[in-house]
């Protein structure tokens, strides 16, 4: 394997090809083309990592030929040389072939020597970084697929056990063991919303926007559905109100994420000894944004815990309930898709989130 700086040289005079690669050929490995469409036929054939091409030339200018070079190879670092002050193919060779540096014609052998090592910098450093990329987008990847392979193996056994429980209640004679299928029942299904929330984190803040139109009604009525089998919110009020007269494009994983969080906080931080309890749930969507705003009438969020409630693990109660993730994932998914997230509470009163998305059609 050759270490050295791979440099392509295009001129059409004869005697600069032969001073360039005399001058230079024990510093890099030197290629060189007396037009330019010699020049590409090399770049196509070679590991070409600095490219110098004179701006006269006939036929096709140096500016010209770093665009034909863009379109198939655009990873050499350009310098162009320039005999002549025109500002025009400057700004041209700036626009059209994306030009590292200019150099002014006759060359300094040092100058030159300088500025293609520090091209090769630059080339070496770019072509770093697109393998890591490359390498994150693969790990990306893998991540997916074994989360989610993860939560179905989990949820797996975890329904199975779930299920046996239920059977031996049905069948147990002795109503004290029922104590012990209780606890089992309480265990699973906390790992179970755990297993939920571990995927809602991976949703809002690993996975990128899978944009569609959004109908909110459907969305919500099935979200609904899933809260009275999840929780226990027959002596809470619920009021829905949607209003969608325009059509709205955001990602539908991520609204429920936002959804599901804020309406499970509501539930869990309700007053125990409150007569009436109430969680409203509004929507509105106009052709830029949507605006959903929930509110209730709970325990609300002591003063000195607003400014880091949307932080990771932060609990703003010490009710021992929630890991810490929902307002947290809320806000991920918020600002992933553009929008923003308001709060309002005042402790022994409630709390009021509001939260506007743009549209992303």
């Amino acid at each position: 394997m050759n270490d050295k700086i791979h440099v392509l040289y295009i001129d059409d005079e004869d005697n600069n090809l032969k001073s360039f690669r005399a001058t230079l050929r024990k510093d890099f490995k030197i290629f060189t083309a007396i037009n330019a469409e010699d020049g590409l036929k090399i770049a196509r054939e070679e590991d070409v990592h600095v490219v110098i091409a004179d701006q006269r030339m006939p036929g096709m200018t140096g500016t010209e030929f770093f665009e034909e070079l863009m379109k198939f190879n655009p990873d050499p670092i350009r310098i162009l040389l320039t005999g002549y002050s025109d500002i025009a193919s400057v700004i041209d060779a700036i626009n059209k072939g994306e030009v590292y540096r200019f150099i002014d014609k006759p060359w300094n052998i040092e100058q030159i020597k300088n500025s293609i090592k520090n091209a090769a910098d630059i080339y070496f450093m770019r072509r770093e970084l697109k393998d890591k990329n490359l390498k994150l987008k693969k790990l990306h990847s893998e991540m997916n697929q074994f989360v989610y392979s993860l939560s179905h193996e989990l949820r797996g056994p975890l329904m199975s056990i779930s299920g046996v429980s239920k059977l031996a209640k049905m069948e147990l004679k002795d109503p004290e063991a029922w104590e012990y299928f209780d606890m089992i029942d309480t265990a699973t299904g906390k790992l179970d919303d755990f297993i939920y929330k571990m995927l809602d984190f991976y949703r809002s803040t690993k996975i990128d926007n899978k944009v569609s139109e959004i109908f909110f009604k459907d969305i919500l009525e099935q979200q609904l559905n899933a809260y009275k089998a999840k929780f226990d919110i027959n002596h809470i009020q619920i009021d829905i109100e949607i209003n969608q007269a325009f059509p709205f494009f955001s990602d539908d994983s991520k609204i429920r994420v936002i959804l599901n969080n804020l309406f499970s906080n509501s539930v869990q931080f309700q007053k125990p000894d409150l007569s009436e309890n109430k969680i409203s749930l509004t929507v509105a969507v106009t052709e830029s944004e949507a605006i959903i705003t929930l509110a209730d009438n709970g325990i609300g969020i002591e003063e000195k815990h607003h400014p880091d409630v949307f932080n990771l693990f932060t609990r703003a109660t010490q009710k021992n309930v929630g890991t810490g993730l929902g307002l947290y994932m809320v806000k991920e998914a918020v600002e992933q898709m553009g929008g923003r997230i308001d709060m309002e509470s005042v402790f022994g009163e409630g709390a009021t989130f509001k939260v506007t998305l743009p549209s992303m059609k």
